[in-house]
This record gives C-alpha cells, structure tokens and sequence, in this order.
C-alpha cells in the first residue's frame, strides 16, 4: 500500500515534514479499523474528517447555513494539527 502513496512534497524537497504529514497513512489505518494507531500516527484525522464532512454538508444542504460549524471546526483542526506537529518535533 505504501508503494500507492504519494510522497510529501515539502520533506521531498527541503527534508521538513509538513503539518499534513501521515494523513494518508492515518487513513489507511483507519480503514483497516486501526482508530488507536490511525490517531498516533495523525492525532487531527478525526477534526480533519469532522471538517470535511461539514464541509460536504454545506455545500449540499442550502436550506441552512454551516458556515459557523465549518469555520468552527477548521480552527479547532488547524490548533490541534499545529499542537501536533510541535509535539512530533520537540518531544
């Protein structure tokens, strides 16, 4: 599986991990029904898959308005992708 995945271009390039790094594995893992590593291996999957699927929400379903929850949740993903990273790199 891991031949199927495309490489991160910002450790490509300059070496450095990007804040999305490990979403494609966390994925896979999450798929196979592996929700504790799935977490350890990206902890913002679970936010990342709450936003999308407001996200989804809110461009299919007019009749209300999802923006609050939408921009809600990105912030409360981007906090925890950023908390994260800082923890992978200095911990």
């Amino acid at each position: 599986m891991e031949e199927y995945m495309l490489p991160c271009l910002s450790k490509t390039l300059f070496g450095v991990e990007c804040l999305g790094c490990g979403t494609q594995r966390s994925l896979v893992l999450l798929l196979h029904g592996d929700f504790v590593g799935a977490f350890k291996m990206y902890p913002a999957i679970y936010t990342t898959l709450l936003f999308f699927t407001f996200l989804f929400i809110h461009f299919i379903d007019k009749s209300r308005n999802y923006s609050k929850i939408v921009i809600s949740t990105a912030i409360v993903n981007a906090l925890i992708m950023i908390v994260a990273y800082y923890y992978k790199h200095f911990y």
